[in-house]
């Protein structure tokens, strides 16, 4: 069974939005190879329209390095009520009930589904248990206001199993694995 893996950047003070605005510095040699090693033992993406958007507005334009091109040749799971024809390559909407969709992705054989961003989709999986690791990349910023956050109202989950990773630049990667119900 595969597992559902999410990836999110996040501040002091919870904000996970526009991570281009404070992220950047902090993203050094051993961030982007412990990012890389995520990438690998994934074989698909799973992201909600938005992240989606944001992804084919960029990442279709790079290539020549290991991760841009892993990223542009994997499947990409997007879901959405509204997406209707995605240009980025290897694109699937999931239509419908979103936990059915997923169910149905994680009993397919492969690797991880790698998702990036903690959302609405993020959040539902979380209320149906079917996030089974989220990894949190922790940044010493506090940017005191942002359009989402990880902590959304109402949202609420339980791991059992905690590890973590730092990195020089100050990023503490929680990684959090073993959903348990709550």
């Amino acid at each position: 069974m595969r597992r559902i893996v999410n990836s999110t950047y996040v501040t002091l003070d919870g904000v996970t939005s526009d991570p281009q605005e404070w992220s950047l510095d902090y993203f050094d040699a051993t961030a982007a190879e412990y990012a890389l090693d995520k990438l690998r033992a994934s074989d698909a993406l799973l992201m909600g329209r938005l992240t989606y958007e944001g992804f084919a507005s960029a990442w279709p334009e790079r290539s020549g390095d290991e991760f841009s091109d892993r990223m542009n040749a994997m499947a990409k799971h997007v879901a959405s009520t509204t997406l209707t024809e995605p240009a980025w390559n290897n694109t699937h909407v999931l239509r419908g009930d979103l936990a059915e969709a997923v169910r149905a992705l994680k009993e397919q054989d492969g690797g991880d589904v790698l998702m990036y961003g903690y959302g609405p989709v993020a959040q539902q999986l979380v209320g149906h248990g079917l996030l089974d690791e989220l990894h949190l990349w922790v940044h010493p910023v506090l940017r005191g206001a942002g359009t989402s956050t990880v902590f959304a109202p109402g949202v609420t989950g339980r791991y059992g199993r905690v590890a973590t990773r730092t990195f020089d630049s100050g990023v503490v990667v929680l990684e959090l694995s073993e959903p348990v119900a709550s």
